[in-house]
């Protein structure tokens, strides 16, 4: 559709020139009458006039100039034809409006769709990709790559087709009427296409060192903004602006060498444009004066090498369009191709009860080479609390991403009500799962929407009952809004030890079968701490928990605890029975009851 409007836009484009022809060649016939001093003569209507007519079986008969009319008729000749020509080009318009619509919206459904595949991409892939990958690169493929291909499906598509089109309708229409004023006409594009070419080479890769140069600056300023608290805590301002006016130094420099290759772009066109008109008048009057052509065919070349200037001109730019798309949708097809190492192989919904057993787990990170869990194995059944303790670095957060799936182990097997993990349907076991994250992430949304995070359907009495047993509530309507309170980006604007509890909530309020606490007590006082855990006791009662901690006094009343160094199991049993052992958890033990007591 696109092709056949271009096609049929170009016609309006191509034949408008002969109507210009046309008027001067009527003018210069009425000029040579009113020399010629003769009381009347015949003379012939504008070409475009009689071929019109011709076209609908009509045939236009000569005017009858006389002295004292020939200026009138002169003066509503050119009225007409400068009417048509203006109604051509008002057609040439509504034909480049849906042309338009036809390649640009069409190329905008397309960014929609690649961008929306990628996202959902983004949504499969597991952890271990974005571990791999920096997020500003992700960015600029949802971004920068997707624009890039989209430039090409529309604008570079849609260029190089009116070339095309416009080049073979113009050549053919000129050839037709003068060969060699055609290859003189002609000669100087091929020279501008390539200038225009390696000047647009050049600026495209200076543009490319701009917007790196960019990157570098929004980085900076994004790390700045997110770590406003760390960077004033440690005055680190003064740090901070000077390699912002680093970077900022280097961005200027590169706009201006950009700038100064960009200026050369105008000029060559003008330069080899005018080249070629002069070249157009020059034989073009040789040619009038031989009685070859008439004076309107020089103003009719005239104008096509005026038409035919852009889409020249542009040839460079949409080469270095088709360079930059093709590159991107490498980048694109290379990153849809990857395969999340994390699938959903039962497609069969499943009620899960919440029996959760390890057996012989192992599990070391690629990237790293650190084994994290070494021959792990213990079991938990419905309505049991397993507690969890160990150093910084002995794998407790390993564990439970493990357990929710984020990534699976080398070695050994992980169960859920007797099955392997990869048996079960993914999307509910993470919907059976409330996890609560040693890195708290808030979004900036309202209070009560980061809570109803996990659930579609919800009751604010149900928000406010989770708040409540979260002991957050308290501190929610203290805020002006309440729970309609804006977070910042996350959640800047709230405590570390609030963050920690509306992440609870979240947990809670979803109602699932295993709980998984990841550390999330850590950021609140030892008071706050024991009323979370009685209030979470009548929740976890008839669910599977498991309560990573350092603090001994979160894990206490657990029915069952281990304690992990290096990856292993040293020790398991109830907190008595650790205590009676006389080992590394005693030890813990009477250190943190040491520091409570100062």
């Amino acid at each position: 559709m696109g092709f056949l409007l271009i096609t049929i836009g170009n016609i309006f484009s191509v034949y408008a020139p002969v109507v210009v022809r046309d008027g001067i060649d009527f003018l210069a016939d009425a000029l040579a009458f009113s020399q010629s001093h003769q009381e009347q003569t015949l003379i012939d209507q504008p070409k475009s006039f009689v071929n019109m007519a011709s076209w609908i079986g009509v045939q236009l008969p000569p005017l009858e100039l006389k002295e004292n009319n020939y200026a009138d008729i002169i003066m509503r000749m050119g009225l007409m034809l400068a009417g048509f020509y203006l109604l051509m080009f008002i057609v040439k318009g509504v034909f480049l409006f849906y042309q338009r619509q036809a390649l640009i919206v069409m190329s905008r459904h397309i960014e929609y769709d690649l961008k929306n595949e990628v996202y959902d991409k983004y949504q499969q892939l597991d952890l271990s990709f974005y571990k791999k990958n920096r997020t500003g690169d992700l960015m600029n493929r949802i971004s920068e790559d997707v624009n890039r291909v989209r430039m090409y499906v529309g604008p570079a598509v849609m260029y190089t087709l009116n070339l095309v089109v416009l080049l073979i309708m113009c050549v053919v229409v000129m050839l037709q009427i003068d060969v060699e004023l055609t290859l003189y006409t002609l000669s100087p594009l091929p020279f501008m296409m390539i200038a225009i070419f390696y000047v647009s080479t050049v600026i495209n890769k200076r543009t490319d060192q701009v917007q790196n140069q960019q990157s570098m600056l929004s980085t900076i300023v994004q790390e700045t903004t997110s770590g406003i608290r760390v960077l004033k805590s440690f005055q680190r301002e003064d740090y901070y602006t000077e390699q912002f006016d680093k970077e900022s130094t280097s961005y200027k420099k590169k706009q201006l060498r950009l700038v100064k290759v960009d200026s050369l772009f105008m000029p060559v066109i003008i330069l080899l444009v005018g080249l070629s008109t002069i070249l157009t008048v020059y034989v073009g009057a040789h040619k009038v004066m031989a009685g070859e052509i008439s004076p309107g065919v020089i103003v009719q070349f005239v104008f096509y090498v005026n038409i035919l200037t852009w889409p020249f001109a542009i040839v460079g730019w949409v080469t270095s369009l088709v360079q930059k798309a093709e590159a991107s949708q490498a980048r694109i097809n290379e990153f849809l191709k990857t395969e999340p190492g994390i699938k959903n192989t039962n497609p069969v919904e499943q009620t899960i009860s919440g029996d959760l057993e390890f057996r012989n787990v192992s599990f070391t990170y690629e990237d790293s080479g650190t084994q994290a869990l070494k021959n792990i194995s213990f079991r938990v059944s419905k309505g049991e609390t397993l507690g969890i303790i160990g150093r910084t670095g002995s794998g407790k957060s390993t564990l439970a991403n493990l357990i929710v799936r984020m990534t699976d182990p080398l070695e050994g097997v992980i169960l859920i009500d007797g099955k392997p993990l990869p048996q079960i349907n993914l999307n509910n076991l993470r919907r059976s799962i409330g996890y609560v994250p040693q890195e708290v992430f808030l979004f900036s949304d309202t209070i009560r929407n980061n809570i109803a995070f996990g659930v579609e359907k919800y009751k604010d009495e149900e928000i406010i009952e989770a708040a409540k047993n979260a002991d957050i509530h308290d501190n929610i309507i203290g805020f002006p809004n309440q729970y309609d309170t804006i977070l910042g980006e996350r959640g800047i604007n709230v405590s570390g030890g609030q963050k920690q509890r509306i992440s609870i909530a979240r947990a809670i309020l979803k109602n699932p079968d295993i709980l998984i606490f990841d550390d999330c007590l850590s950021a609140v006082d030892t008071e706050t701490e024991m009323h979370i855990l009685e209030s979470l006791k009548k929740i976890m009662r008839d669910k599977t928990s498991l309560i990573i901690t350092h603090r001994i006094s979160s894990i206490r009343d657990a029915d069952r605890i281990i304690v992990l160094e290096h990856g292993k199991i040293v020790e398991e049993g109830t907190h008595n029975a650790l205590i009676t052992a006389d080992k590394y958890y005693a030890s813990l033990y009477r250190k943190q009851l040491l520091e409570d007591q100062k």
